[in-house]
């Protein structure tokens, strides 16, 4: 009896232990899957951390490579006069004199050019770095970037000048070879003149559009400046922006702001202006070659223009804008109402007989005033009788117009 009373009982001790044995293995399992994942945890922390402090150790030599750049004494700003060899230069500093100075052996030889800007070392006077030529920041505001919407479609009325415009401007950009075989040169630029609101900027937009040359636009005011010397500037820098991105087209208009007639200088400000025709004169035909730069001027007073603003050479071509006849306020009136929903009592041949002396901006003031009453009467389309209310009111804000600027007149001879 005792001994199948102890049989069980030591059964059920082994396997309590073994039970124990087991829970313990799987503990220590757990737990050393934990130390595993806490190595792998410990090595990418330990690879960030190298990252990191390699990227800081780079951000530290550059910090302190800016220091010591800081620290060191600023350069002398001058301009390239010849290049005497591969090691040596005439430079002009800022300051005024001339140096023979040596260049350094990091620089590219073909970047040593007369005219070029460089920097130089201050005690050794030795060219360090060529810089790039800048131009002012006015000169890119006048670069046309988006391409106008107006074609030669647009521009009505104009059949010839537009011919014209197309044969000085367009033609020698995109065939100059007919140029070369023929043998001539092709005009350098146009001057388009005639009464305000005839289409001169508008046929100057349509070039623009057609052409694939780089367009910069300017306002004659524009290179008025307050300082001396400083429009002059801008037409040089202008001219050398556009040789830079040439085939390009220059468009002045409103010339007759700097282009008028000189004579006798009554103050300083006329002096400047002169200075800015005199370098106009001499970009637009002057000794060096303009290369495929073209020109396209244009102003309603031609006769204050300087003569030698108005010789061929500079402006080859001088195309008269007139105010339109019957024919051509009919193709305006056309182009101005293809969008505009018109009744059928309109007659636009009837209303170009009776517009005489109305120019392409009135026509467009006339189209656009009779839409507004059609509007303004909740009507759909447009009839007769807006195109008559509205020639009348054009007709008459012009005459108030005219009262109002003669009464001025007399006032101020009174």
């Amino acid at each position: 009896m005792v001994t199948k009373s102890r049989i069980p009982e030591d059964t059920h001790h082994s396997e309590d232990t073994y039970r124990m044995v087991i829970e313990r293995l799987s503990e220590l399992e757990a737990r050393n899957q934990e130390l595993r994942e806490e190595l792998r945890q410990s090595k990418t922390d330990r690879q960030y951390l190298e990252t990191q402090k390699v990227r800081y150790e780079r951000e530290v030599r550059k910090l302190r490579s800016e220091i010591e750049q800081m620290r060191s004494p600023p350069l002398i700003v001058g301009t390239i006069i010849d290049v005497v060899d591969s090691n040596r230069a005439v430079v002009r500093s800022s300051a005024g004199p001339k140096f023979l100075v040596r260049t350094s052996q990091f620089i590219n030889i073909d970047d040593l050019k007369p005219g070029v800007r460089c920097t130089m070392n201050q005690q050794t006077l030795a060219i360090v770095e060529v810089l790039p030529s800048a131009f002012d920041s006015q000169i890119y505001g006048m670069e046309v970037e988006t391409r106008p919407t107006e074609t030669y479609v647009d521009v009505g009325g104009l059949k010839e000048q537009t011919i014209e415009v197309r044969e000085a401007v367009e033609l020698p950009l995109k065939k100059p070879h007919l140029f070369e075989q023929i043998g001539i040169l092709p005009p350098k630029g146009i001057l388009l003149h005639g009464p305000p609101g005839t289409g001169k900027t508008l046929l100057a937009r349509a070039v623009a559009h057609e052409t694939e040359a780089t367009f910069l636009r300017v306002v004659g005011s524009e290179l008025v400046q307050k300082y001396i010397g400083e429009g002059a500037r801008l037409v040089r820098e202008l001219f050398e922006s556009a040789k830079k991105n040439a085939p390009s087209i220059i468009f002045i208009d409103e010339i007759d702001a700097i282009g008028a007639s000189r004579g006798q200088e009554t103050s300083s400000g006329d002096r400047e202006v002169h200075r800015t025709l005199m370098q106009l004169l001499a970009e637009m035909d002057g000794f060096d070659n303009r290369g495929d730069v073209k020109i396209i001027g244009a102003t309603n007073r031609i006769d204050i223009l300087d003569p030698a603003l108005l010789r061929p050479g500079r402006f080859d071509r001088i195309i008269e804008i007139p105010l339109p006849d019957v024919e051509g306020r009919l193709a305006i009136l056309r182009i101005h109402t293809k969008k505009i929903t018109l009744a059928d009592d309109v007659d636009l041949l009837a209303l170009a007989r009776v517009t005489e002396g109305k120019n392409g901006a009135d026509l467009s003031a006339i189209c656009m005033e009779a839409g507004m009453f059609a509007i303004r009467d909740e009507r759909p389309s447009v009839t007769r009788s807006d195109f008559e209310r509205a020639i009348r009111k054009i007709s008459a804000d012009f005459d108030r117009n005219k009262v109002s600027q003669m009464a001025s007149i007399g006032t101020m001879f009174a």
